[in-house]
């Protein structure tokens, strides 16, 4: 299954996968050689094909916990100051993800979208401190009965150009939906209130919709 956001690439991608494969056997006499750029064209159609995957996932939906919005690895924890909505300290977690992770955004909490701002920006690689707030990115606050707003933000890496963000202040939301996508590498931060039991550890791989980020202290 893959996301819809990569159709349009897909599309392209398989066409001129064909064409160049049958460009290949056509006008290349050299057996070896043949063989070694249409396999080297179809690698780079299976890399395409990977990243806009789209696995389905069944999130235990529960106001009592805070699950992973993407998947990749937790590279950040630790209290911060949120300069932008909540403009005091917050628990941050940032979940890094490289280029062979699935890039789907989901929605970390039940509730109701209070804040959606897109940000142009740099593409500084996605693990640089700086990228949080210099980096192309969106900004979504959502408030949620138990934690009360949790702020997450996708910010774009060195090779990502292109966010896609659904959510919309005033929506309801449902905790591990679809949320969005980032395209090529890139980067979640969570902001959580001072004193969320966090339930990861630095390091520990995440699976959006899946993983629990923090719990109901």
């Amino acid at each position: 299954m893959f996301h819809k956001e990569g159709a349009k690439i897909i599309l392209i991608s398989t066409t001129l996968t064909v064409i160049l494969i049958f460009v290949i056997e056509h006008f290349i006499d050299a057996e070896w050689l043949e063989m070694t750029l249409q396999l080297i064209v179809l690698f780079f159609l299976l890399m395409i094909l990977q990243f806009f995957r789209n696995p389905k996932r069944e999130t235990d939906i529960s106001d009592n916990h805070i699950i992973a919005p993407v998947d990749g690895k937790v590279v950040v924890i630790e209290e911060v100051e949120e300069p932008e909505y909540f403009k005091d300290k917050r628990l941050q977690v940032s979940i890094f993800m490289s280029p062979i992770n699935v890039h789907v955004t989901r929605y970390p909490v039940n509730g109701k979208v209070k804040y959606s701002k897109y940000h142009p920006g740099k593409y500084l690689v996605a693990w640089h401190p700086k990228a949080s707030t210099e980096n192309e990115r969106t900004t979504v606050v959502v408030e949620n009965r138990i934690f009360g707003e949790i702020l997450y933000r996708q910010i774009a890496g060195a090779l990502a150009k292109r966010i896609v963000n659904y959510a919309q202040e005033g929506m309801q939301v449902v905790q591990g939906t679809d949320a969005g996508f980032i395209k090529f590498g890139s980067r979640v931060d969570l902001f959580l209130p001072l004193g969320t039991k966090v339930d990861v550890k630095l390091n520990q791989k995440a699976v959006g919709g899946k993983t629990v980020i923090a719990i109901q202290s």
